[in-house]
Parts: structure tokens; C-alpha cells; sequence
């Protein structure tokens, strides 16, 4: 089993990869926005997608998709062939386009709207937080590709405020936050630590 990024000689998964997915939404009931084998080829083609295979056969695939200006990204069509399930390679895949999307776009916030147990677990290992939805992109296409879910009713409702997916985001600054302030808060304790060791020294030298 192998994780590649696709590229244009993957062109011959789109099918299979459509149906896939298409195959999928009518098992589980819910919500799962079709793709069409076109729009699947584009990503490929610009090595925004990742594909699982085993040997030849199609084994499991993934996409980026960017909005806004490249300000937020999603990991999209995440999908494992029904012959590929219960191994965890879900799970690898998704680590793995999620670590090509922070390579493409470093600054991006990473999104993903789910009903998926599983999928919110996976993000969660990864870093995401539940949000709502007014905290992800306004980019209108992105919304707009809901149309095919069809769940889409709930949706427009809201005025796009809530559905059944729940939003989930990974926030690369405030990482880098939570990061330098454990940084920062560990450099205070160690000097303060440091002063009291200094400052017990003195008094000892003294007597």
C-alpha cells in the first residue's frame, strides 16, 4: 500500500473515485457532496490531492481545496474503498493531505464541516477545534458546493449559520501562540526558579 500525491497519470482513478464516494453517501444516509470526474482530474493535475493504492487498484483518495484567497484551505472527498476498510488507512491519508496542505499553504487555516464521527475524530487527533460556522471561510463557491448535499435545505435556512455538518478548524497563529506562551510561561517558572536558587545561595553565604 502506497500514499502518493496524484498527479495527471492518476487521472484514471476519477471514476472509480467518484462512484466511490457517490456509493458511500447512499450507504451512510447523509450528506456528501458529489464530485464530478473532471473536477477530480483538476486537482490531480495541480497536485493538490493525495491517492492511496495497492498496487494498481484504487485504494483511497483526499483533495485540497482553497478559498478565499488562499486563506483557508479544506481537505475535502476524503474517501477509503469499501475493499480498504477497518485498517486505519483513512487516518493515514488524512495525515498525510493534511500535512501536504500545511506545506502549500503554510499560513492557511485548515477546514473541514462533517457528520462524520470518525472524520471529527480524525481531526481532532490533528489539531482541529469545533467551531462555528461564521469562523470559516465566506467564500461563496465553497458554500455554493453544497448544493449537491442533500442537506442543503438546512443550510440556506440558517443563512448558512449552522447545518448538520459540524465546522471544525485548525488555526496555524494560534498554534504558534499556544506554542510561545508554553515557551514563555516555561522561561518565566525556570528564572523564577533560577532568582529563588541565586537568592538562597546569597543567604547561605552570608551566614
Amino acid at each position: 500500500m502506497k500514499i502518493v500525491i496524484a498527479n495527471k497519470t492518476h487521472s484514471v482513478y476519477a471514476e472509480v473515485i467518484c462512484k466511490t464516494i457517490e456509493d458511500a453517501a447512499q450507504v451512510r444516509g447523509t450528506g456528501i457532496a458529489k464530485r464530478k470526474p473532471e473536477y477530480i482530474i483538476t486537482k490531480m493535475e495541480n497536485g493538490n490531492a493525495v491517492i492511496a493504492l495497492d498496487g494498481d487498484k484504487f485504494a483511497g483518495f483526499c483533495y485540497i481545496e482553497a478559498w478565499g484567497h488562499g486563506k483557508f484551505v479544506a481537505n475535502s472527498g476524503l474517501i477509503v474503498h469499501p475493499d480498504f476498510r477497518n485498517l486505519g488507512l483513512a487516518k493515514q491519508i488524512k495525515q498525510v493531505i493534511f500535512n501536504h496542505s500545511r506545506t502549500k499553504f503554510p499560513e492557511a487555516k485548515v477546514f473541514s464541516i462533517t457528520t462524520g464521527l470518525a472524520v471529527m475524530k480524525l481531526n481532532s487527533d490533528l489539531g482541529y477545534k469545533p467551531v462555528t460556522f461564521s469562523e470559516l471561510t465566506d467564500d461563496q463557491s465553497f458554500w455554493n458546493g453544497c448544493q449537491t448535499c442533500k442537506n442543503f435545505d438546512v443550510l440556506t435556512r440558517t443563512e448558512q449559520k449552522m447545518c448538520l455538518c459540524t465546522g471544525m478548524l485548525y488555526d496555524p497563529a494560534k498554534k504558534e501562540i499556544e506554542k510561545t506562551g508554553s515557551t514563555k510561561h516555561d522561561k518565566k517558572v525556570w528564572t523564577r526558579l533560577k532568582n529563588i536558587k541565586q537568592s538562597m545561595f546569597l543567604k547561605k553565604e552570608k551566614k
